[in-house]
């Protein structure tokens, strides 16, 4: 009998994973010298170079140490920061932030796995971390999927702390990896601080996934509001046109904080809306990752 992951991930394998296989290898193809197989060039050794890496005919006829240069193997292990917190649970039932998250996650996991790269993820939600460590397999996707699923049962109420979960997945990721961030980024912290950090050590990508309830207040005279994060509940008249300038201003300062937090950090930030089809989504994705490297 097949599990609701594995009944998730054939749908996909189907629908989105056939049309991205092969394009995600490329376009984090990392500029780090390293022992990978495709050979560079020569250069002159210097302090702090590997000395493993001199090549001793170059070095003999020269009568000066010269280093061989690889680019290194696309091979990478790559973190998938999860986001769980009660906000990514916002949106219309079966289409929601956190079921996008989870088809992210598995479509993800399934394309970097069959191109040789080991896929951890990690899941936060403030107060609970869960670890899925590096592995390749198209079972080990499914791990991830089973542990999306049991977060979503245990969720907690708190306000998320965005630096703590960027934090945690600094202390994670030893040896620089591709770390893709999935999460509304709602809630607290001084994350810029902690997403520099992060990024001066690893390539880091973001995908904000994005509800139509986070950006549109709908006009339907007295509305309940409730914060996502706290459960603080509110009633207010969503007609007033006050309300809604001053809601549209706050979501706009919202998204202009997030975006020059990004900028200054240097990590390229995508939007994921959830009406949008998800392949779709993701050829954008690695259209504008290729674009901005070349």
């Amino acid at each position: 009998m097949t599990t609701a992951p594995e009944r998730l991930l054939l749908r996909l394998e189907w629908k989105v994973v056939r049309r991205l296989d092969g394009r995600l290898q490329g376009a984090h193809r990392t500029a780090h010298r390293g022992s990978g197989i495709d050979f560079t060039g020569l250069r002159a050794y210097g302090d702090g170079d590997d000395a493993r890496h001199i090549d001793w005919n170059v070095t003999a006829r020269l009568n000066e140490p010269h280093l061989r240069v690889f680019t290194e193997d696309r091979e990478l292990t790559v973190w998938l920061v999860l986001d769980r917190s009660a906000s990514m649970a916002a949106g219309r039932p079966g289409r929601g932030k956190h079921d996008v998250l989870a088809e992210l996650a598995l479509v993800l996991a399934r394309l970097f796995g069959r191109g040789g790269n080991r896929v951890g993820a990690l899941l936060f939600d403030t107060g609970m971390l869960r670890v899925v460590p590096p592995g390749t397999s198209r079972r080990h996707a499914l791990r991830i999927g089973a542990e999306l699923r049991r977060t979503a049962e245990t969720r907690g109420g708190a306000t998320t702390d965005l630096a703590e979960m960027l934090d945690a997945a600094g202390r994670l990721a030893r040896r620089r990896a591709l770390i893709v961030v999935l999460s509304d980024f709602i809630g607290d912290g001084d994350w810029e601080r902690s997403l520099q950090r992060l990024a001066r050590r690893h390539e880091v990508v973001a995908l904000r996934i994005v509800d139509t309830a986070d950006d549109v207040l709908p006009e339907a005279g007295l509305i309940v509001v409730e914060d996502a994060e706290t459960g603080e509940q509110l009633v207010v008249d969503s007609a007033d046109p006050l309300l809604r300038v001053r809601f549209r201003e706050a979501v706009d300062a919202r998204d202009d904080r997030l975006a020059a937090g990004m900028r200054r950090a240097g990590v390229p930030v995508h939007r994921i809306d959830t009406d949008r089809d998800l392949a779709e989504a993701l050829v954008e994705v690695v259209a504008r990752t290729r674009d901005r490297s070349s």
